[in-house]
This record gives C-alpha cells, structure tokens and sequence, in this order.
C-alpha cells in the first residue's frame, strides 16, 4: 500500500508547483549567493586590471582586487547559504 503522493503531502504554499518548481524555489538562495560571488570576484579583478592599465601596475592591483573579491564573496556567500543574521536584541 502506498502512502499519499508528493501533491498530497504539500503545504499551502506549496501547492500546485511542479517538482521541478519546487526544486528551484529551494535552490533559490543557493543560486543567488553561487551568482554574487562570482560577480564580486569578477567586478573587482576587473576593477584590478583597469586600475593596473592606468598606473601601470601589473599585477598588483590585480592581485588585489581578484583577492578583495574573493574575500568580499565569500563573505556573503557564507552569511547567504548558512543563514546568518543579525543578533541585535
């Protein structure tokens, strides 16, 4: 005997989404923090280069700002995917 199928067990919220609905409604975050480190990690690499075209730099402030983006997107990544916030009372 069967228990009662996936449109059965749903909540309200939940009903009449797709399986396939559902599975990116829950990867919705995850997909928004993968998406914003890799933005921050190529805005500052970029903002690198340009800044070592104009002064004359390389690689430095390439390093510097592949490194600050790393840093930056990763930062929010973490607080995004593990759901970190704001403990004030």
């Amino acid at each position: 005997m069967a228990g009662p199928g996936d449109r059965e067990r749903r909540t309200g919220d939940e009903k009449g989404l797709s399986d396939l609905a559902e599975g990116y409604r829950k990867a919705t975050p995850y997909l928004a923090a993968s998406t914003s480190l890799v933005a921050a990690v190529g805005v500052f690499t970029g903002l690198g280069v340009w800044l070592d075209k104009t002064f004359g730099t390389t690689p430095w402030l390439t390093l510097l700002g592949a490194i600050i983006g790393m840093t930056g997107g990763f930062i929010s990544f973490f607080k995004a995917v593990l759901g970190t916030k704001d403990r004030r009372p």
